[in-house]
């Protein structure tokens, strides 16, 4: 595998996670460093682990996990989104916030945004490719990409309002749907 088809392929597999991260960017009250390292961190993290993890599953657990793994992010995503949205109707007198770089929104939302990655890692251990650089590049253009995305997020946050965590769950439901119809045949991945 050539370094150009592994940074199309990270760039492919950051796009969830870039998604995410413009979310998280526009309903965080204050963009500062720890959510960034947090998110960027995690997002690159699971990035990185989830190809190893799949590559060294092999072969046999590949059709259990692709029966099932477009549900599982659909039903993480589709979560922490109706989570958002049911949020952003409460009163404004609450000032707390769910934080999606903290907790359990952050390994549900690390783990959603990196599913594909184990699918590649299957692949990649059935076609005999070596894993760890890829995987390496894969965590790294992941980071970078959540990175960019918060701060684009954040942007887009200040310039569109208030109301923004009920567009940002909007945003993580779609992302879940668009995985589960490409799944399904419905739609045609572009990236891939």
């Amino acid at each position: 595998m050539s370094i150009i088809t592994i940074l199309v392929l990270a760039l492919g597999l950051a796009m969830d996670a870039f998604a995410v991260a413009i979310t998280a960017g526009m309903v965080l009250p204050r963009l500062s460093f720890r959510p960034v390292f947090r998110l960027s961190w995690h997002f690159g993290l699971f990035q990185f682990l989830m190809p190893i993890i799949g590559w060294l599953a092999g072969f046999t657990v590949q059709n259990m996990i692709a029966a099932y793994d477009h549900w599982i992010a659909f039903g993480l995503l589709s979560f922490i989104g109706g989570k958002m949205i049911y949020e952003s109707f409460q009163a404004k007198t609450d000032t707390h916030k769910a934080d999606p770089t903290r907790g359990w929104s952050l390994v549900l939302l690390s783990l959603a945004t990196s599913i594909d990655a184990l699918a590649v890692g299957l692949s990649m251990g059935v076609l005999g490719v070596r894993v760890w650089l890829p995987s390496v590049l894969i965590g790294i253009v992941a980071g970078l990409m959540t990175v960019l995305g918060m701060f684009l997020g954040r942007r887009l946050g200040q310039l569109l309002g208030t109301k923004m965590a009920f567009v940002g769950g909007l945003i993580l439901i779609a992302i879940g749907l668009k995985i589960l119809l490409e799944h399904l045949g419905i739609l045609t991945n572009s990236v891939a």
